[in-house]
């Protein structure tokens, strides 16, 4: 039985992405090991919103080297965000990667690994040199070191579709759904909308399915994911009852029996209008949580990031989502160093987050990436700067987290 092991880096998205291939090479009798020592495919899931991540990933592939070198029936490969924004460069420095598939491509992974592991496994036994030819993608033989390749990165309608079935482990609790691909925000640190391309949302029904099936097997909670995750199905479903298609799928899956607690990551603000804030008060299974990027409480940053609402704005959607149920816990994502931000500006930021007291936050250093707007914008922050005002938020956010943690000193809470 062939073995597979897969790495998967980033958010949550990527995670769910890997647990898409791993069910359908465990389809084809696969068997998922826990090291790439033991396995016959190695297989990077990447993450290309900083560039500390894509590093991440290179290096790793490239200390893969040695095994192929030791087994060079192994088959190597880049799934996901990188994959789909390098494409085929990615084979120039590491020769032993035989396989690059793009974001919505992930379905065809498993066809993909059984052609190359064929191949590799007749060439090395009976020197067979046939890769089979498809029009979605494109299979190439270097014929000065007999190397196949397999390139895909190209766009595919209805791939939002084909994320829908997933591994689950013995007595697993938890499962992420993905419910929608893409992105139109085009804040302009992002590279998601090149890497996911545009939005791209599942129907309900297809979503209940598979949410009941899981609740079947004995899930109790399950985390709806998205890039803009409170925007979905806005171009393709219409409101009802002054409710938009996210509401009405909150509803719909909040009345499947079994699951007892429900989720969604990451939304934007300008995706909570009256109807998502009314829901925490009335769907008891929606867990009492919101992740709620900020970025920057600067309104001059926030404007540069071309992020729609200001600090105020933000302010005052929290006290609105704090009010609709009580003891919600809010978490955020926050930006240091983005081209152009002052003293002043930073300083807005801290006394924001000072002021909201979140219950936890993701504070990141700008990275550059390449071909979005703010790589190019003059006054870029300097590496030490970044890494001091990142230091200095997190004590802020560390104090505010350890007050949260405080507040349920001697209650009763439940767990999963």
């Amino acid at each position: 039985m062939p073995k597979f092991f897969i790495k998967t880096y980033g958010c949550q998205m990527n995670e769910r992405d890997s647990e898409q291939v791993a069910y359908s090479l465990m389809a084809r009798g696969y068997e998922r090991v826990k090291s790439e020592m033991e396995a016959d495919v190695v297989l990077l899931n990447t993450c290309s919103v900083r560039d500390m991540a894509d590093q991440k990933a290179l290096g790793k592939m490239g200390m893969l080297g040695h095994i192929a070198k030791d087994r060079p029936e192994v088959v190597f490969g880049f799934l996901g965000c990188m994959a789909q924004v390098r494409g085929e460069s990615l084979l120039k420095n590491l020769p032993h990667v035989d396989l690059v598939v793009g974001t919505q491509k992930f379905h065809r992974v498993a066809e993909y690994v059984e052609e190359l592991v064929a191949i590799k496994n007749g060439r090395l036994r009976e020197n067979i040199q046939q890769p089979t030819s498809n029009s979605q993608r494109r299979t190439e033989e270097c014929m000065d070191d007999l190397r196949f390749l397999i390139v895909d990165v190209e766009e595919e309608p209805g791939s939002q579709e084909t994320i829908r079935e997933q591994q689950l482990a013995p007595r697993q609790a938890t499962a992420f759904v993905s419910i929608m691909q893409g992105c139109n925000m085009h804040c302009t640190f992002c590279i998601v909308p090149r890497t996911r391309g545009a939005e791209r949302s599942r129907s309900i029904c297809e979503i209940v399915r598979e949410v009941r099936a899981l609740a079947a097997r004995g899930v109790k909670e399950v985390t709806l994911l998205g890039q803009i995750v409170n925007l979905y199905g806005r171009h393709e479903f219409p409101k009802r009852d002054g409710k938009s298609p996210f509401v009405q799928l909150l509803e719909a899956v909040h009345e499947i029996d079994g699951l007892e607690r429900l989720r969604f990551t990451s939304p934007h603000p300008i995706g909570f209008r009256e109807d998502l804030i009314a829901a925490f008060g009335r769907l008891p299974k929606l867990a009492e949580h919101v992740h709620l990027p900020l970025q920057s409480g600067s309104n001059k940053i926030l404007k540069a990031m071309h992020r729609t609402y200001t600090a105020e704005k933000y302010v005052d959607l929290v006290d609105r989502i704090r009010q609709a149920r009580d003891g919600t816990a809010i978490t955020t994502d926050i930006i240091v160093g983005f081209p152009g931000e002052t003293e002043s500006d930073y300083e807005q930021t801290r006394e924001l987050v000072a002021q909201i007291q979140f219950d936890n936050a993701f504070v990141f250093r700008y990275s550059p990436r390449r071909d979005t707007p703010a790589a190019e914008m003059s006054d870029q922050i300097d590496e030490s700067v970044k890494a001091e005002r990142n230091r200095d938020l997190l004590r802020v956010v560390n104090e505010s987290a350890r007050c949260a943690g405080t507040r349920l000193v001697g209650r009763d809470v439940e767990v999963l």
